[in-house]
């Protein structure tokens, strides 16, 4: 009987329909304790995981067994694709399950920004009255950039243009004459990355953490925004410099800035003290892609993709 261990959350539904019949242990605090989840990994056949749990180095050294890894999202920066390739590890991501949950985390947070009326429940409970220090922006007329187009940025570009907005992408993985830069919705402008940094009142981040990507938005990206402009990181950490955003917040020449994703994670307070007193800043804690209908969808296709692979090879 095939062993698959699971060190972080999942649908617990999605475990009993798929993975049913298996030796599976389900304990989403294993990723906290490096030790137990070693031990557990003894004679494993599979390891489901999400974004926290390292599968590299000494993981997969105590994984001798270990044929299948499930990961539940999409990026794999947290794993060693090629030892998994060396060993003949195979991997699968839950490609294209949680689009739609990070697409609306770009919509809504841009439109939180740009309006920035909602913070206003206690002053308005106090009798204050706040009205001419809420006028915001509308979301309908602005630029939406996005650096990247794959799947998520393709399904963000369809609500923004939805909502009136002129979007644009960078992507050079994508080719001028591909189809996606002529969606139905109506075509996406095909810009390089400085003209984009440079034109976007929104800019939404939609590449992967890698060595040509670390960093990309610096200082000088962030000055070459227009002033006022919108950032939203729903991607990953360490693309952004997360102390230039602050000080760009503070001196007034970002308008906002929505992050979800962090160089360091979970979010300590000493790393966190950077953003302290920032003014209209949204932090979350890695959740873009994480709804109740996204962690249902992407639980059952990779619980799906590790079954297969393991009853059919």
């Amino acid at each position: 009987m095939p062993k698959v261990v699971i060190s972080e959350f999942m649908d617990e539904a999605a475990i009993a329909a798929e993975l049913s019949g298996f030796d599976t242990l389900y304990d989403p605090g294993l990723v906290d304790r490096p030790e137990a989840l070693a031990a557990a990994l003894a004679g494993a056949d599979a390891l489901i995981v999400r974004n926290r749990t390292q599968v590299r180095g000494a993981l997969l050294a105590a994984a001798r067994d270990l044929k299948v890894v499930g990961r539940l999202g999409v990026g794999l920066d947290n794993i060693d694709g090629a030892a998994c390739r060396d060993r003949g590890i195979a991997v699968y991501p839950a490609t294209g399950a949680n689009d739609g949950a990070v697409a609306e985390y770009v919509v809504a947070t841009a439109m939180l920004l740009l309006r920035g009326a909602y913070g206003a429940t206690a002053a308005v409970a106090a009798g204050t009255w706040p009205r001419n220090a809420l006028m915001g922006r509308e979301i309908g007329g602005k630029r939406l950039g996005l650096l990247g187009f794959g799947s998520i940025a393709r399904e963000t570009a369809r609500r923004a243009a939805a909502l009136g907005m002129d979007v644009a992408a960078h992507d050079p993985f994508v080719e001028p004459d591909d189809p996606a830069w002529t969606p139905d919705h109506g075509p996406v402008r095909n810009l390089d990355r400085t003209a984009l940094i440079a034109e976007s009142d929104v800019l939404s981040l939609h590449v992967p953490l890698t060595e040509r990507t670390r960093g990309l938005i610096d200082a000088a990206a962030l000055a070459r925004m227009p002033k006022g402009a919108v950032l939203i990181n729903a991607a990953r950490g360490g693309i952004v410099d997360e102390a230039a955003v602050a000080a760009s917040l503070r001196a007034g020449h970002l308008g906002g800035a929505a992050l979800d994703v962090f160089d360091r994670e979970p979010l300590d307070a000493q790393a966190g003290a950077v953003f302290a007193d920032v003014p209209n800043l949204i932090l979350t804690p890695h959740i873009a892609g994480v709804t109740q209908e996204s962690n249902v969808r992407v639980s059952s296709v990779t619980a799906r993709a590790v079954r297969r692979h393991l009853t059919e090879r």
